[in-house]
């Protein structure tokens, strides 16, 4: 699989997090939206998610793989399926402030959730405000 693995994180409050994140990764968050913020950090690679939900802060959101395009996104799913796992499809989708073509991987052993997911393209609004 080709891709950077994306780790989406609950925080209580978006401003503290991303000055922690900032310092911790040495760069600047690729997008910042309400209660939202993303880092494309090249080194480690990793899309870091920061996701405001107040009382939540600490705890994972989700996990994810972020792809090149829709067609690794179907390569991923079809060889995911040969091994037994099922999963559920979200095509042209808007989370994170952006429209998606992306699936969820069902059955992992404690709850994780896991998605594989291209961005098509940038959005105004945010979709899902707990991506699910």
């Amino acid at each position: 699989m080709t891709g950077r693995v994306q780790l989406a994180l609950n925080v209580d409050d978006l401003d503290e997090s991303i000055a922690f994140y900032r310092k911790l990764f040495g760069t600047e968050p690729a997008k910042v939206r309400p209660g939202y913020a993303n880092f494309a950090i090249a080194d480690p690679p990793l899309k870091l998610i920061l996701m405001e939900n107040p009382g939540q802060g600490g705890s994972l959101n989700h996990l994810g793989v972020e792809v090149p395009g829709t067609g690794a996104v179907e390569a991923e799913q079809a060889r995911l399926a040969g091994a037994g796992l099922a999963s559920v499809d979200e095509r042209d989708t808007t989370c994170c402030y952006a429209r998606q073509d992306k699936f969820w991987v069902q059955g992992a052993p404690n709850g994780e959730r896991w998605e594989i997911y291209t961005v098509l393209e940038d959005s105004a609004v945010s979709g899902h405000v707990v991506c699910t």
